[in-house]
């Protein structure tokens, strides 16, 4: 029987993992500098983990901009694991971590081809599609609450 696991993990603890996935998805599939994929900012945001069948297939981490922001940030699915909701799955859970953190506006930089996933879930365009480590993405924001 297929599983699916959200665990909210220490970055330091679970470093081997969300590297293999974010290397894989994001430099790899994507062409993003590892300088830009890993930012400095891990260290000071919360990670989450999906583990498809006890392995790990895919992560996100929320940073905490102020007290009332939060931008949710890397969400990276494993090839062979898209197609499953996980995607969808890791949001919803970064979503509760924001809210239960007192958290009134989540924001995102999405990647233009996946905006329908946050579409779904309640996240709103703001503004014009911009360039960011090569690829389009527009900003999205859902105000929590």
């Amino acid at each position: 029987m297929d599983e699916l696991t959200i665990k909210v993990v220490g970055y330091t603890e679970r470093l081997s993992e969300i590297t293999l996935i974010r290397v894989q998805v994001f430099q790899i599939e994507q062409g993003v500098a590892a300088d830009l994929e890993f930012d400095g900012k891990d260290e000071i945001a919360k990670h989450l983990l999906a583990y498809w069948n006890n392995q790990p297939v895919g992560t996100t981490r929320v940073r905490y901009l102020d007290d009332k922001t939060a931008k949710i940030e890397r969400l990276a699915v494993l090839y062979d694991a898209r197609g499953k909701g996980i995607g969808k799955q890791l949001m919803i859970k970064a979503l509760e971590l924001a809210d239960q953190a007192g958290i009134k506006v989540v924001v995102v930089h999405a990647q233009e081809y996946v905006k329908g996933l946050y579409e779904k879930l309640g996240f709103e365009v703001v503004g014009d599609s911009f360039e960011e480590a090569g690829i389009v993405h527009v900003k999205m924001v859902k105000q929590l609450i």
